[in-house]
């Protein structure tokens, strides 16, 4: 069985749970990929001028001779009705050449963010083995008409497809008022990148809490500045692209902030910490979050200080995770977390048992 991925991310960004699942698919059934880029699937908005301007996490990759990779071309006019007749204009070639990829032999069709696209694929494969991996609760970051829009192509999709994978309990619990059958596959980390994770800093020098990762509408500044005012001797290091800037006023002197880096300069970094963070506000659009980060840290040894949020506030009771639910409890949560010890053992259970393998091959797919 060959593969059609429309993914909700593009080929050269992050590796994402996208990218691991088409490397996790073609490794077990040996089959090509058809990769299909994201195109525009809401208005624009002034705030996409600041993401061209600000580098992205991105990997130039190599396309293995396995995947082909398509770019659909379409006018940023999705949520409008009727925008699919437009863009169907546009579409006409690559919608040939999925269907002549189908024909070749069976083929399951996985659709990573609901579009008209994906719909209009849906109904010239009928009968086709299909999945909906929802990896974000997709309308939450959008507004208005636009997130109407997704909401109702969100739910064509989902009763449309055969198979449907949700990456958090929140997807799954409101997805399952619809159909019983939705499976809850978190995700996961990719065990071939990690580094050495005998190299952790000592407790004894100067310590770092650090997080890597995109300062987007879900950061939350208030927290990252309290903790900050908190351990004015110990410094927290931010790594990654910064959409949204800190609130204006007193800005901690020992907060630091650094670009972003690879995914395995990224990795080494994450060395450099005591504690790794993750500070996300609560709402909708970090209700159905389960943070890649949090796999990692833990992968690392790295004892973990969370805000409660999404898949994060099911955690609370493992071993080495710290839920902060006020800014008040900040300090002591960190000092529980400094004097939590890393067990070689149970990392190493926990990398074999989260591994995106692990994930994939235990869901019930085709």
């Amino acid at each position: 069985m060959q593969l059609i991925y429309l993914s909700p991310v593009p080929w050269d960004s992050f590796s994402q749970r996208p990218h691991k699942f088409v490397e996790w698919f073609h490794s077990v059934k040996g089959k090509d990929v058809l990769w299909i880029e994201p195109y525009p699937t809401r208005f624009p908005l002034l705030s996409d001028l600041l993401r061209l301007k600000t580098p992205a996490l991105a990997e130039k990759r190599r396309n293995p001779d396995w995947i082909k990779v398509m770019i659909p071309n379409a006018l940023p006019i999705e949520p409008l009705p009727g925008s699919g007749l437009l863009n169907a204009l546009l579409w006409c070639e690559i919608i040939n050449e999925i269907k002549k990829f189908s024909y070749r032999e069976p083929t399951l069709l996985a659709i990573g963010k609901p579009s008209v696209l994906a719909l209009m694929i849906l109904e010239q494969l009928n009968g086709v083995t299909a999945l909906y991996d929802a990896m974000d609760d997709f309308p939450a970051f959008y507004s208005a008409f636009s997130r109407m829009a997704m909401k109702w192509r969100e739910y064509r999709v989902i009763n449309k497809v055969t198979h449907v994978l949700v990456s958090s309990t929140a997807l799954k619990r409101r997805w399952n008022r619809i159909r019983s059958d939705v499976q809850l596959v978190p995700n996961g980390l990719d065990a071939g990148l990690l580094p050495d994770s005998g190299k952790l800093r000592s407790k004894n020098s100067n310590l770092i809490f650090g997080y890597v990762g995109t300062l987007g509408p879900w950061f939350d500044w208030d927290w990252i500045i309290a903790l900050a005012c908190a351990r004015p001797n110990d410094l927290v290091r931010l790594i990654g692209p910064v959409f949204v800037a800190a609130p204006r006023g007193s800005f901690p002197g020992n907060i630091e902030m650094l670009p972003s880096c690879n995914h395995d300069n990224a990795l080494r970094a994450m060395q450099d910490f005591n504690i790794g963070l993750i500070p996300f506000k609560k709402n909708k659009l970090t209700e159905s979050v389960d943070p890649i980060k949090y796999y990692e840290y833990r992968a690392l040894g790295l004892p973990v200080v969370s805000t409660d949020f999404g898949e994060m506030s099911f955690r609370s009771e493992e071993e080495g995770i710290f839920i902060s639910r006020s800014r008040q409890d900040i300090n002591q949560l960190i000092e529980h977390a400094l004097l939590s010890e890393t067990d070689r053992n149970k990392t190493r259970m926990f990398i074999r048992s989260n591994t995106w393998e692990a994930r994939f091959s235990g869901a019930e797919i085709c």
